[in-house]
């Protein structure tokens, strides 16, 4: 009998067979197992469900800037520890070490690019760091890209991609929503157009400020979005929420957003919206 048992070590003298790390992933909404390469190719975008998984800022440059060209601006500003957060020690380590994961200095990259050959001045969050949360440098990198739309007479994008606040610089990071308003007010007054793109997830402090006060708000689908978690909210107003509330799907329904763009369109859809609220051009009267 033991002739017919499979055996199910390697026969002597047969290389073992390995499948490297990486080749392929889980689809976390319909379970489906997805080879990475055709992953990519659309765009991270299941296509069985149709499932949006996350990705880095650097990957939304690519897919939405003409040939992924961006001219970066200050990406010399670091996070600090200003309130020397009892924490302090723990928090100075986790920062140099999501440098080091993402290769970023801090959750967002801002500088100018076209879209369809049209200027824009961009912000670009990415949640693999710190996830996205915003901090002094994040809210004065978001507030200097304000600034040279304004500058410059030219469309803003934020995409958006954030926890919130960052807790442990305290009140310091939530002074950013009021500076980054104000600006985005002035923006309004010269009436240059701003789009905000909300993915997931787009939540509390971020969501309170720049991330719902575009011109025209764009959400990614199935997106997370909202302020307080379902839970707090819940305990707070003591009632059951309703079913898919803060997804994307739901904002749209109830008019919070404007539309929902799958992301093989996104590009298309912002560049549209450009030309709907055409700014015009410095030096043109």
């Amino acid at each position: 009998m033991e002739w017919f048992r499979k055996s199910s070590a390697p026969q002597k003298g047969e290389p073992k067979k390995e499948i490297p790390d990486g080749l392929w992933t889980k689809c976390k909404n319909c379970g489906e197992i997805i080879y990475v390469k055709e992953l990519e190719k659309s765009f991270w975008v299941c296509n069985k469900c149709d499932f949006h998984f996350r990705i880095a800022s650097q990957d939304y440059i690519r897919l939405i800037l003409d040939d992924g060209q961006l001219e970066q601006f200050d990406d010399n500003l670091v996070s600090d520890d200003p309130l020397e957060f009892k924490d302090s020690k723990k928090y100075t380590e986790r920062i140099k070490a999501a440098r080091k994961k993402s290769g970023l200095n801090d959750a967002v990259i801002t500088g100018t690019g076209n879209i369809d050959k049209k200027p824009v001045s961009i912000s670009v969050m990415d949640f693999t760091f710190v996830g996205g949360s915003m901090g002094s440098v994040v809210g004065e990198k978001i507030a200097r890209s304000i600034e040279r739309a304004l500058e410059k007479r030219i469309p803003l994008i934020i995409i958006s991609s954030s926890g919130g606040a960052r807790m442990q610089e305290g009140i310091l990071s939530l002074m950013q929503m009021a500076k980054t308003s104000a600006l985005l007010a002035l923006l309004y007054d010269e009436k240059i157009p701003f789009i905000s793109v909300l993915t997931n997830p787009t939540t509390a402090g971020v969501m309170a400020s720049y991330a719902s006060l575009g011109d025209i708000i764009i959400a990614e689908p199935q997106a997370l979005l909202g302020f307080a978690g379902q839970r707090v909210i819940k305990q707070t107003i003591g009632q059951d929420l309703p079913p898919g509330f803060q997804s994307s799907e739901f904002f749209l329904e109830h008019g919070f957003i404007d539309f929902i763009s799958h992301r093989k369109d996104l590009k298309r859809n912002i560049s549209l919206a450009l030309d709907y609220m055409a700014v015009q051009p410095p030096g043109q009267k």
